[in-house]
């Protein structure tokens, strides 16, 4: 059984240009401190198909992650699933964006995870985490967004 995690937040920038940041998986160092290192795969535009590549660091263990864009609706929709077998896996996450009252582009971001073997006992407390940090993660997402 999975769990999932969500936040909202505004974003003082247009809904094309967030879409475009957020679209581009390669920002994602810039918001998420847990993502050492990632490629994007083929180059060019992100597209239905792109996978991210990724060497991310978690309760001190450190693993690869490749999240696959299953679908792309600018602007206002990204989706995507993980490809890589860990113990814990996001079987779906996305952005929806949407224009806010004051100008800017409210996002509502989440993530579904999933428990795999052993993962299933530690995926109520990885959520647990996920879900408390999830507020600050949306901040971080702001930050990053409005200081490019």
């Amino acid at each position: 059984m999975g769990t999932q995690f969500e936040a909202t937040v505004d974003i003082d920038r247009p809904i094309e240009e967030v879409f475009a940041f957020l679209a581009d998986g390669e920002h994602d160092p810039e918001f998420s401190p847990r993502v050492q290192r990632i490629e994007k795969s083929p180059n060019g535009p992100t597209r239905v198909g792109t996978v991210f590549h990724s060497t991310v660091k978690d309760a001190g263990m450190t693993s690869r992650r490749d999240f696959e864009i299953s679908e792309l609706v600018a602007p206002t929709r990204i989706r995507w699933r993980e490809q890589s077998k860990n113990l814990i896996t996001a079987t779906e996450g996305g952005y929806d964006l949407g224009r806010a009252p004051d100008g800017g582009t409210r996002v509502r971001l989440f993530n579904v995870l999933e428990g795999h073997g052993f993962g299933k006992l530690l995926v109520g407390f990885a959520g647990g985490a996920a879900r408390k940090d999830a507020p600050d993660f949306g901040l971080r997402i702001k930050e990053a967004v409005e200081a490019s």
